[in-house]
């Protein structure tokens, strides 16, 4: 399926950003300002039963693949874009690499592995209530580094966010997705998805594993211009 595209900026290099579970094109707000101003355009993509995507309630980490393959191509035919996909979204980024063949790819705090086989009607209630948490209160409450901004856009995504689309993609047979090699991870260190293992894994595979010490999982809302500065193969004159 093509999926919903937040298009901002016109210049000539195209970057690609694909959020985590639960989050939407509008995760991204700030980072695509920045890259905007350094001169990129920006495709934030929202992922399948996220934002104003259509709902899957047979989605895999493959098919959503698919469809940022598909997607990109329509808005970016025949250029080699530069893409960075956090947590979910870099799970894959990593599955779409062979079919995307991006410039350049980065993934942010993003698990390798998918245990799979999980029930469903556990993981919707799961997700439901996950949903259901992630209120402009609740946000305030549990995310100080959020501004009131972040705080909305979260808040929102929430709303729009479908739980069977998410369950569907544990429900099925797992599996490995590991970046490419010369595509770039970026962790919080400590990190609850990328490990000391996972980085000694990337790293032989020649992966370029680098963290922002003290980052939340979403890297960009606690430590923004460390996450740019991190960057700057991305946050560059395009």
């Amino acid at each position: 399926m093509l999926l919903n595209v937040r298009v901002d900026g016109a210049g000539a290099r195209t970057v690609v950003l694909l959020h985590g579970m639960t989050g939407s094109a509008e995760s991204w707000w700030r980072v695509a300002e920045r890259l905007v101003a350094v001169g990129h355009r920006v495709l934030a993509i929202d992922l399948p039963g996220h934002g104003l995507s259509a709902r899957d309630s047979r989605l895999t980490i493959d098919s959503a693949a698919r469809s940022v393959v598909e997607t990109v191509h329509a808005f970016a035919p025949g250029e080699r874009v530069l893409a960075v996909g956090h947590s979910f979204g870099g799970m894959v980024l990593a599955a779409a690499h062979d079919d995307l063949r991006p410039a350049l790819a980065v993934h942010v705090d993003a698990p390798l592995r998918l245990a799979g086989g999980q029930q469903r009607g556990q993981l919707v209630g799961f997700y439901e209530e996950s949903r259901q948490q992630r209120t402009v209160e609740r946000l305030r409450a549990t995310r100080p580094h959020y501004s009131e901004r972040d705080v909305a856009v979260e808040a929102r995504a929430a709303e729009r966010f479908d739980p069977a689309t998410a369950a569907a993609v544990s429900c099925g047979p797992g599996g490995l997705w590991l970046p490419g090699p010369g595509s770039i991870v970026l962790r919080a260190d400590p990190s609850d998805y990328v490990s000391s293992e996972d980085v000694r894994l990337l790293e032989a595979r020649g992966v370029d594993v680098r963290s922002v010490p003290g980052a939340a999982h979403t890297l960009w809302y606690s430590h923004f211009d460390e996450f740019c500065a991190a960057l700057p193969e991305v946050f560059t004159v395009g």
